[in-house]
C-alpha cells in the first residue's frame, strides 16, 4: 500500500463524518474504483444537524437546497495540479426514508455505468504522492480547469448532490492513478489524524 498522504480538510465550517476507513475497510463496502479508503463529509448546521427529518422526508424525495451545506465551498486539500474535471451532471433530489430504499435498489445500475455515474461532478488533483478526487460537486460550480495549479484552501467547486449521493456531501479519496478503474487506494489523514464516523469536524 502507498504511503499515507496528509491533507487539509476540503471545506470550512461544521461537517460530520460518514463511511470513514478509521471504522472499517473497505469504508464504502467495496474495493471498486479505489474507494476502499475513501471518506464522506456531510455538512451540518451550528447544532451539528443536517436538514430536519419530517413526515415528508419519510415518503418523498427532497430538494437538495433544503440541506444546510448545499452550495458550500469545496476547497483543494493539498497543493497540486488539476488532472480531471467533470461538471455535466445535474443535482438530483435527496433521498431519506422510503425514497432512500428505492434509490438503493438502483445502485447496481450506477456501478455498471462506472466511475462517472458514481462520482458525479468531480475534480481530481495530482499532488505528487497521489491523485485526490473530490466528488458529488454541485452542477456548474467547478471553477478550475485541467492543468491549473491549485493551492491548499483554494476554492475548486461547491458541495452538491450529483452521482451516487443520497444527500449533499463531499466524498474524498486518494489514489495512485487518475484512472479509478485501475488505481489503488492511498490512505489519508486530515491535519494529522483520521476522523471516525459520527465525529463533528469544525474546520473554521
Amino acid at each position: 500500500m502507498s504511503a499515507t498522504i496528509s491533507l487539509d480538510f476540503p471545506f470550512t465550517g461544521r461537517w460530520t463524518v460518514q463511511n470513514s476507513p478509521a471504522d472499517r475497510v473497505p469504508s464504502h463496502g467495496t474495493d471498486l474504483f479505489a474507494t476502499a479508503l475513501a471518506i464522506d463529509f456531510v455538512p451540518v448546521n451550528a447544532d451539528g444537524r443536517t436538514a430536519p427529518f419530517t413526515a415528508g422526508s419519510l415518503v418523498r424525495p427532497e430538494p437538495p437546497e433544503r440541506f444546510p451545506g448545499f452550495g458550500r465551498a469545496i476547497l483543494a486539500p493539498a497543493d497540486g495540479v488539476v488532472v480531471a474535471v467533470a461538471d455535466a451532471a445535474l443535482d438530483h433530489p435527496a433521498y431519506r426514508g422510503l425514497p432512500s430504499l428505492r434509490y438503493a435498489m438502483t445502485q447496481r445500475r450506477r456501478i455498471a455505468e462506472g466511475w462517472p455515474a458514481l462520482a458525479g461532478n468531480h475534480v481530481m488533483i495530482g499532488c505528487g504522492e497521489a491523485v485526490i478526487a473530490l466528488c458529488h460537486l454541485r452542477h456548474g460550480s467547478i471553477g478550475v480547469e485541467v492543468g491549473a495549479r491549485v493551492a491548499t484552501g483554494e476554492r475548486v467547486g461547491e458541495c452538491g448532490n450529483t452521482g451516487n449521493s443520497t444527500e449533499p456531501h463531499v466524498h474524498i479519496q486518494a489514489m495512485d492513478s487518475p484512472d479509478p478503474s485501475r488505481a489503488r487506494p492511498v490512505p489519508m489523514t486530515f491535519r494529522g489524524s483520521l476522523p471516525r464516523n459520527g465525529e463533528i469536524i469544525d474546520a473554521g
